[in-house]
């Protein structure tokens, strides 16, 4: 189970990124060239809401069933993990907790707002920062 599941979080991922370089790009652009807001603008939002959430609960699924996550913090302790270690087993699944929470908040906000601008810079702001924090801690070594 393990393996299948490692296996879909991985090829999951590229999917993320996808979306979430459509969607950041997309708020960044519309908001600084003053665009509306459509709904073809909603929907990269929301699917892009969306994917982040199944890649968080596939990784969640992946943390309890692989040995380099919780059993490893369990077997080890935090002082005995290297560093790749720890980024599998604590700052990857951190720093994507954040990420997805961070996704979340911009998503939510931006359907408080009643203009467009607001809209896209709510996306934007919260999207940047979360597309961020993604791309910090991918394991890319694992990745290429």
């Amino acid at each position: 189970m393990y393996e299948v599941v490692k296996m879909i979080h991985s090829y999951w991922a590229y999917l993320v990124v996808i979306m979430l370089v459509v969607a950041t790009f997309n708020a960044l652009f519309k908001f600084f060239s003053s665009k509306e807001f459509h709904a073809v603008d909603f929907r990269i939002a929301l699917f892009t809401l969306i994917v982040t959430h199944i890649q968080l609960l596939i990784g969640l699924v992946l943390y309890f069933t692989s040995p380099f996550g919780f059993k490893n913090i369990s077997a080890n302790g935090m002082g005995g993990l290297d560093s790749f270690s720890r980024l599998l087993a604590v700052e990857h699944p951190f720093v994507g907790i954040l990420a997805v929470a961070l996704i979340t908040i911009g998503y939510s906000k931006h359907k408080k707002k009643l203009t467009s601008n607001p809209k896209f810079k709510m996306l934007a702001i919260f999207y940047t920062l979360g597309f961020v924090l993604v791309l910090s801690r991918i394991p890319w070594s694992n990745w290429f």
